[in-house]
């Protein structure tokens, strides 16, 4: 028996590898997307225009930080903050919000500087970013009666009414970023006035909002049935530097982005605060592998992992006996003069054995008979007739069956004759 290709050991390696290498690619295929830290200004960004400094100050006050890649994460209840790219488009932003005006309260914080991955110095971290220049958004579809532009210089931020007390530096007061439109309500905003951070009331309000301009707190449920009618407010960052990595060196703004963060989510400490990656670029499908053992899919996973089960227990296992191939060319006297029979009829030469094919019969009778050997042809044969004759054998003559075999030229003749003269000889030495 022929020895197995691979080993055991070895087959099982190669089966360990396949099942890793397949879940894996479900992994991946699922969460897809890239990676995080790619400079961009998202939570997942490190760099000067990115809020991972919020997101990580925000977990260590003990909120639960959700940064989301998918479309059904975005409705999660709690404060959502949106930190979209200048190049987005308004409607995606205000479908997002539409959504939740009765899930959960939103920040929208605009954009303003252009950054590139840091590639110059050597020794910056990886996702670290210089800024070349800055661009305001121009979100058409989601509040368009809103202008956003710089102002001529700032000197820091300041908040308003109940938190006026509240006053901090900004990064670059040269490139201050502001907002104005009608009903907008101003909760930072630079010492002249400019707003930086506000929200509009016909959005949406809830207490902490109206505790800091300064208003009574909305009333939040219907007298007649008791149930939540009011939207929820959405908050609008114009001026990035109060929430992202570079601002947030600051420690007052530090803590002014802390207490806008809980204003905004309308309680003392939010249990849940979620970063949205998808306007970023970042969004991703859902992780394939975490379908795979979520019904209804659960069920169809185990029919396939006892079906591998039994294939593999089933490879290891011998039913009946082994196989033992032929060789493809036997052994023996049979086998070669039938290879060489066939080979002479493949080449259409069967006239060229019909004269040594008689002289072999000649000489096996003429050993068999005890007739003298070396002896002329028409002798020889002479003498076979005449034992044939003895033995009362009918039919032709032995010369005359050899003469004719001689003669021969197709292949049916050479066989006919052949087979005659093959009978009498058998006849003469029985």
């Amino acid at each position: 028996m022929n020895p197995p290709t691979f080993a055991r050991g070895t087959t099982l390696g190669i089966l360990l590898v396949g099942a890793l290498a397949f879940a894996a690619a479900l992994y991946w295929i699922g969460v897809g997307g890239g990676p995080m830290n790619n400079g961009g200004g998202h939570a997942g960004g490190r760099g000067l225009n990115g809020y991972a400094a919020l997101a990580a100050m925000l977990e260590a006050d003990g909120v639960t930080v959700q940064r989301v890649r998918s479309k059904a994460g975005l409705k999660n209840p709690g404060l959502l903050i949106l930190t979209p790219p200048a190049e987005a488009k308004g409607e995606d932003i205000a479908a997002i919000i539409n959504a939740r005006r009765l899930i959960g309260p939103t920040i929208v914080v605009t954009p303003k500087w252009l950054a590139v991955p840091d590639m110059i110095n050597p020794a910056m971290k990886r996702g670290w970013t210089r800024i070349v220049g800055n661009q305001p958004p121009d979100w058409k579809g989601y509040h368009d009666d809103l202008s956003v532009g710089f102002v001529a210089k700032a000197h820091g931020w300041a908040g308003s009414g109940a938190m006026s007390a509240f006053r901090g530096a900004l990064p670059d007061d040269k490139t201050v970023q502001a907002g104005e439109g009608p009903g907008l309500e101003s909760l930072i905003e630079t010492p002249d006035g400019k707003i930086l951070a506000g929200y509009l009331t016909g959005d949406g309000n809830n207490g902490k909002l109206a505790h800091w301009i300064g208003l009574a707190p909305p009333n939040q449920t219907d007298a007649e049935d008791g149930e939540n009618t009011a939207a929820f407010p959405v908050v609008l960052v114009f001026e990035p530097d109060l929430l992202d990595n570079w601002g947030l060196a600051n420690r007052e703004t530090g803590l002014m982005a802390r207490q806008l963060v809980f204003a905004a989510a309308g309680v003392d400490h939010p249990a849940t605060v979620t970063f949205d990656l998808t306007l970023n670029g970042l969004g991703a499908s859902r992780n394939l592998l975490t379908l795979a053992f979520e019904p209804p899919f659960l069920a169809a996973t185990l029919c396939l992992a006892m079906a591998l089960f039994a294939v593999g227990w089933r490879s290891f296992n011998r039913f009946g006996p082994p196989h033992r191939p032929d060789r493809e060319i036997p052994l023996g006297k049979t086998v070669l003069v039938r290879n060489t029979a066939g080979l002479i009829r493949r080449a259409g030469r069967m006239r060229v054995i019909a004269g040594p094919f008689a002289d072999a019969s000649r000489e096996r009778l003429v050993t068999a008979l005890g007739l003298p050997r070396g002896g002329p042809l028409d002798e020889t044969e002479a003498a076979i007739d005449r034992m044939q004759a003895r033995h009362n054998a009918t039919g032709p003559r032995y010369s005359e069956l050899a003469a004719r075999l001689r003669t021969a030229r197709r292949s049916g003749e050479v066989v006919q004759r052949a087979a005659a003269l093959q009978r009498l000889e058998k006849d003469l030495i029985a």
